[in-house]
């Protein structure tokens, strides 16, 4: 659950002045009266009497006139008026604090009866004060329907009070009936105080007002009549809020003007706007949006959740969440709604929560569909496995031809803009071409390598194994190979699921990917070489160790590669796909494709910092084993330049020029050049020593990540061979 940190302060009308000022509208001028009873003890000067007074005291009448007085005096105090012999005090400062006191010479007796009244006298006055209070603009709607649901309460009781004034006139009334007919009223009005006591004492507004309601109701279990009366008012209570609600579920719209629904509107994240450039604008923003902070944040739930709503909040959210997407991408959809499905009401049979579920199933069910049909996301997550996981390479073959020299320049003399006209080209001129979303396809050139990237990127997942980029070293000179990237245009709806942050993990596979295909094809452009010179019988002689090492090296790149392509990215995707075809909500597309952006991080070893360092120092060697192929075979035949070696249109035509030379004549004498012969061994010897020591951690690890077992293999193959 999240507090809303951006929810505005909400701004009330001010209650009219008339209305304090003029307490004849109010009924106060009764209570505000300030003369003082002749018996008010004149010590009590904490408090205001609010006394009538009498010229002779009641102890000179008889009995029976007493008990006639004492009844005319009880009726005025019923609805909160002084009588003549019975005061009303307030202590000041403490507005629900009320006392009540008889004339002294009163009958004990009448003085007893009188004082069981009193309780029900105190409560009218502290209800009566309550909805006075409480109808004023700021106490919200919540505290507004409570307070006319008392009112109408009162109504009631001033009824019951007019009545019993009627027989009083009639003669008909004594004190003991009196007594009689407040009984049934006396318990429901002292359980109503006790309510609206914690209400005013706490502040309580909104759904706290409904949880109090309802958990006096269930303390009041015992008493069949209180507790109907509790829940009685807690359904005209909770009508404002559930209006509130149901336009929530049903048009997608916070319609809550004092802020008591317990859903949080967003505001700086602001609406679609109609206007043709500022959805240009909001298409970019929602675009760009790491995290997808529109679908995460623009909607979230606050604190004060009502009790009978709390284990369905969560769909509440967001089914609300569903309808405003639709609506922000022009689909103006709104719940079916029946007499059947109105949220007028809650109780023990749970009518609405199926009004919810029915609300929330049409919502899921409107905004997939838009998203899978018109928005093609399977279509999108297909075209981004093409490119960013190297489903389909060949764009990315000739991509790396044309863009070889750009590619090879430091960071700070590429040209991105080139570097796009070039991958232009290779789409257009591939099997990419058939792809109508590869013009979403651009390129970028981050910053930092790979492994700098791994180790200040933040938010995967919280990880403690993303590695730390002080435990990384950065290559020492860093061109484009190292840092190329591609990225991918998606706009709204279809970012709330590749947001900018799902891309970032699609990017950082890709990087480590696009890294093993460029050693692969350095590698292989040392074996073209060595295959050049085979011809020149060259059994036994450092070439022919050196032809041994660059098969092992390829063996060693090539088995990572079908690791991470047959092993990890295609069973996993699959799994996806299948998944997404049955998922019955967008949260659900959401929640397995992420699952599987992590799954596949994981499984790629870019969240295992022990075998990334392994790996990737393999990989150097193999680079600098490649980058000095041509050197080592010039300096042991007698060959012209090979520095064009690695293209590969050449190396037949070198081939050629290797073979019309006569052995005799090329051949050096290699098991002299000590130089080169120690050259091979000791990236022999690295090769060898790396790929032994990661073997171990290979079958360490794959005792807890299972799915390392396969590589283990492939991995200890290639050592068994040295």
């Amino acid at each position: 659950m999240e507090n809303s940190s951006s929810s505005s302060t909400i701004s009330c009308p001010s209650t009219p002045r008339w209305n304090s000022e003029r307490p004849f509208l109010t009924g106060r001028f009764h209570q505000e009266t300030k003369t003082f009873s002749r018996f008010a003890e004149t010590k009590s000067l904490s408090v205001d009497s609010l006394s009538l007074g009498s010229e002779k005291a009641i102890g000179c009448y008889n009995a029976a006139v007493q008990e006639l007085i004492v009844i005319d005096d009880l009726l005025s105090v019923l609805v909160g008026i002084e009588g003549r012999y019975i005061s009303i005090k307030r202590v000041r400062g403490k507005e629900d604090n009320f006392t009540f006191q008889v004339d002294a010479s009163m009958d004990l007796a009448l003085q007893e009866l009188a004082k069981r009244i009193f309780p029900l006298c105190e409560s009218f006055m502290l209800i009566n004060q309550y909805v006075e209070s409480r109808s004023q603009f700021k106490n919200g709607l919540v505290n507004h329907a409570f307070a006319a649901a008392l009112r109408a309460l009162l109504l009631d009781y001033q009824a019951m009070v007019a009545q019993l004034e009627h027989q009083f006139r009639l003669g008909r009334l004594s004190l003991q009936g009196l007594w009689f007919y407040c009984q049934p009223m006396m318990t429901s009005m002292q359980a109503l105080s006790s309510v609206i006591q914690k209400a005013s004492a706490n502040n309580f507004a909104g759904s706290a007002v409904l949880n109090l309601l309802q958990s006096q109701a269930k303390a009041m279990a015992g008493d069949n009549a209180v507790r109907s009366l509790l829940e009685k008012m807690a359904q005209c209570a909770s009508n404002a809020y559930l209006s509130i609600l149901e336009r929530w579920i049903y048009e997608g719209v916070i319609d809550d003007p004092y802020g008591e629904f317990f859903i949080a509107e967003n505001k700086t994240l602001q609406k679609l706007s109609y206007d043709i450039y500022a959805f240009r604008i909001l298409q970019e923003s929602l675009t760009q949006d790491y995290d997808a902070k529109y679908w995460r944040q623009r909607y979230s739930l606050k604190d004060g959740i009502p009790s009978f709503l709390a284990n369905i909040a969560g769909t509440i959210l967001t089914t609300g969440k569903y309808l405003n997407v639709l609506r922000e991408c022009g689909h103006h959809v709104q719940v079916p709604v029946s007499e059947n499905s109105k949220l007028m009401s809650f109780g023990t049979n749970h009518h609405y929560l199926e009004c919810i579920k029915s609300a929330y199933d049409f919502a899921s069910g409107e905004l997939l569909n838009l998203i899978k049909e018109k928005y093609d996301l399977m279509g999108k997550l297909r075209s981004i496995k093409h490119y960013l996981l190297l489903d389909q390479g060949d764009f990315l073959v000739h991509f790396m031809d044309i863009a070889r020299d750009e590619l090879t320049k430091k960071l700070d003399e590429i040209s991105v803009e080139k570097l796009q006209s070039l991958l232009d080209l290779a789409l257009r001129t591939t099997a990419a071409a058939a792809d109508p979303c590869h013009e979403d396809l651009t390129c970028c050139v981050e910053t930092c390598s790979l492994l700098k990237r791994l180790g200040t990127l933040k938010d995967i997942e919280n990880s403690r194994n993303v590695p730390d980029g002080n435990d990384l070293e950065e290559p020492v000179n860093v061109t484009g190979l190292e840092t190329l990237s591609l990225s991918y245009k998606v706009r709204w709806p279809l970012s709330i699921v590749i947001s900018k942050k799902a891309l970032t993990k699609y990017q950082l596979i890709f990087r480590s990917l696009f890294h093993c295909k460029h050693v692969d094809r350095q590698l292989c452009g040392a074996w073209q070489v060595h295959q050049g010179v085979r011809s020149l019988k060259m059994r036994g002689t450092a070439i022919s160790r050196s032809s041994l090492l660059c098969r092992s090296m390829l063996k060693f790149i090539n088995s990572l590669l079908h690791y991470l392509t047959f092993e990890v990215l295609e069973p996993n995707w699959h799994v996806m796909h299948n998944r997404l075809q049955s998922a019955k909500s967008i949260d659900e597309v959401i929640q397995h494709h992420d699952f599987f952006l992590d799954k596949c991080l994981r499984e790629c070893l870019l969240l295992l910092p022990e075998l990334l360092k392994k790996v990737e120092k393999l990989k150097s060697l193999c680079l600098q084993y490649a980058a000095a192929t041509q050197w080592l075979i010039t300096s042991s035949v007698d060959i012209p330049s090979l520095e064009e070696s690695f293209d590969d249109s050449n190396v037949s035509e070198n081939a050629k020029q290797l073979k019309s030379r006569s052995p005799s004549h090329a051949l050096k004498l290699s098991t002299n050049n000590t130089t080169v012969t120690d050259s091979i061994l000791k990236f022999e010897r690295e090769f060898n020593s790396e790929l032994q020591s990661l073997g171990p951690i290979l079958s360490r690890s794959s005792q807890a990540e299972p799915y390392l077992t396969h590589l283990a293999q492939w991995i200890l193959g290639v050592g068994n061979e040295q």
